[in-house]
């Protein structure tokens, strides 16, 4: 694995350097990147980057799976091209749903560990209390205690601070604002009105205290208080007016309106849940634990978060939580038995890992890296999420602090007071559902193994003879393709026209059918058949890449005649592709040729042709 600082250069790079960047902020697991254009961002070669799981394209962002230690990455990132996350309104900001999505996910993910950290904790400390392990009146509890539960207690405080720096504006003059919803003066005043020169203040049966909605919105508003005053008064009194003028407006506008506002939305949403969950438990369990993991594919999971945590702020529990946690286990149930079943040395290695991340609440390795590549394993893991959240839906298990959704979650579902045990049981079972159903049903599906790249594994193939083409000064290469020669710089693709990845040539071919243009192995092979990855005998790594984004035709037109590690002579059919199909889908048929390792080469020259035949000498490789 190689450094982060090197990991984060190379993504920075990918994505199309700082200045194709509006923002980045990071999650769990991925570097969420706001890119101002995701054409020039280098999909291909960061999915072929050893240290990238996946990236992922939703929700407006351009998500790059790096793994359990993307902070130090994103730290390196930071020092490289000094970001800090702010947003540059000027990019493109997607529909509304995008929108919604991002503010969510900007808002929440810089201090999601630390809300993870806090709940599980939180949950420990109920445990140790139950089980007799500590005293509630023991100066060990109260300590942990207080950073356990002040996190959730002042949330409005860090959220004031995130939500500043998504809407760029003051976060030391938001998290004041937030200071003020949960002042002790206004806490003591709880299910009270007061008169502000006449117009009613209602502060609501729990004040702020762990409320969401209310600051979000009020720091959404003093972004615009701010920038207004910031135009009008003098740039030699902004350091004391611009922050007395916001508190001035902000204070009671949000008191009185804001507040009072944003509780009645958080009820709707509140209301609108329990209504949904309260007509069939079981069923909401079941699709809740059956599309989680989709809902976190799509970035669509950071809508929940604010019900979640409404539901705690508002009623002291929630009911989502536990029915998500055998969506997570599912996931690692079903690795557990790729590593079991699979040949590859890499993939069971991979498999075993991400089975012990996802009991810790991270499924991004096992998703995108184990069972979504294989499919059959992901399906098992969804149908197995389903089976298990219906169980804990049917048992009306309730959560009673905020955290990551992992087996650590468990003790959060032992009540304070009554220290019942039977939520944690129940979750328990559930959760064993869905690991063990998704380890036999994944058994039962079985899935298509990747080939194994481990010499004692895979058998031994003879190596292909050297060609007549080769010599110690250049490689001679043959046209794998009939048609029109296109300078690589005419290419409508950025990433093949500005040689990003390597020195060749582009043909239009009048004829469907690609072959080898030399003698080598078969090293990359989409399963869509347009892309095929070639490193001749004398070393040298061929790409030929059929049309302009035809991945999305998903294999449709394409006929591959060949298998990964395949050793082919030149002249071997390919692929067979119809050019009807591809045209009538409004896709380029032109086709880049690079050689990808160019560095290591002097040169890459072509014969000046302007037409060439399948089988005649196209392209010099200069050693």
């Amino acid at each position: 694995m190689s450094s982060n600082k090197d990991i984060a250069v190379r993504v920075l790079d990918a994505v199309g350097g700082k200045e194709n960047v509006n923002s980045v902020v990071h999650c769990a697991t991925r570097l969420r990147f706001k890119l101002k254009d995701e054409n020039k961002a280098d999909t291909a070669r960061l999915n072929q980057d050893d240290d990238v799981i996946q990236v992922v394209q939703s929700g407006g962002q351009y998500q790059v799976v790096i793994g359990s230690h993307v902070s130090d990455v994103y730290r390196e990132l930071n020092g490289v091209a000094n970001f800090d996350g702010e947003a540059d309104s000027k990019g493109d900001k997607g529909n509304l749903l995008n929108q919604l999505v991002d503010i969510i996910s900007s808002i929440f993910t810089p201090f999601l560990g630390a809300m993870a950290g806090a709940g599980v904790l939180k949950g420990f400390l109920t445990l140790a209390v139950t089980l007799n392990w500590l005293a509630a009146d023991s100066g060990v509890y109260t300590v942990l205690y207080a950073i356990a539960d002040g996190l959730f207690t002042y949330l409005p405080v860090m959220l004031a601070f995130t939500a500043a720096k998504k809407f760029r504006t003051n976060e030391f003059l938001a998290v004041s604002l937030a200071m003020a919803l949960v002042h002790p003066n206004i806490t003591a005043l709880a299910g009270q009105t007061l008169s502000f020169f006449g117009l009613p203040v209602i502060i609501g049966a729990s004040a702020y205290t762990s409320s969401v909605i209310p600051i979000i919105l009020a720091v959404f508003l003093q972004s615009y208080v701010e920038r207004f005053f910031k135009k009008v008064i003098p740039s030699f009194l902004q350091i004391i007016c611009v922050p007395l003028a916001v508190f001035l407006i902000m204070a009671p506008l949000t008191f009185i309106v804001v507040g009072p506002l944003g509780t009645i939305l958080g009820n709707l949403l509140g209301s609108a849940y329990d209504s949904i969950y309260h007509f069939s438990p079981l069923i909401a369990g079941a699709v809740m634990g059956g599309l989680w993991q989709v809902f976190v594919m799509f970035g669509m999971h950071w809508g929940f978060v604010p019900i979640m945590m409404l539901n705690l702020s508002q009623t002291g529990v929630d009911t989502m939580v536990p029915m998500l946690l055998p969506a997570v286990l599912s996931q690692g149930g079903a690795a557990l038995a790729v590593f079991f079943m699979t040949k590859n040395v890499k993939l069971k290695g991979l498999a075993l890992s991400s089975t012990i991340t996802s009991i810790f609440g991270i499924t991004e390795p096992t998703v995108y890296g184990v069972t979504l590549p294989l499919k059959k394993p992901f399906i098992a893991a969804c149908i197995s999420g389903a089976l298990g959240g219906a169980f804990i839906g049917f048992s009306q298990v309730e959560n009673y602090t905020f955290g990551l959704v992992s087996l650590l979650s468990l003790p959060s579902f032992i009540p304070q007071d009554t220290k019942d045990l039977s939520g944690l049981i129940a979750a328990s079972i559930g959760t064993a559902i869905a690991f063990g159903a998704a380890f036999v049903l994944t058994f039962f599906l079985r899935f298509e193994d990747q080939p194994a790249t481990d010499a004692s594994v895979a058998p031994a193939k003879e190596p292909a003879a050297p060609t007549e083409s080769s010599s110690k000064e250049r490689v001679i290469l043959s046209s794998p393709l009939e048609g029109k020669v296109v300078p690589l710089a005419e290419v409508k693709d950025q990433v093949f026209s500005s040689g990003a990845l390597g020195k060749g040539i582009a043909i239009e071919p009048t004829i469907g059918a690609l072959y080898a243009p030399a003698d080598g192995t078969i090293t990359t092979l989409f399963p869509t058949g347009h892309a095929v990855g070639l490193t001749t005998t004398d070393g040298a790594e061929i790409l030929m890449h059929i049309g302009m984004d035809t991945v999305e035709l998903d294999g449709k037109g394409f006929e591959v005649f060949v298998k990964q590690d395949d050793q082919v002579k030149r002249g071997d059919l390919l692929v067979k592709f119809d050019l009807d199909t591809i045209k009538a889908a409004g896709l380029s048929t032109i086709t880049p040729i690079v050689v990808t390792n160019t560095p290591q080469y002097l040169d890459v020259m072509d014969m000046n042709q302007t037409d060439v035949l399948q089988g005649e000498d196209f392209l010099a490789i200069v050693k």
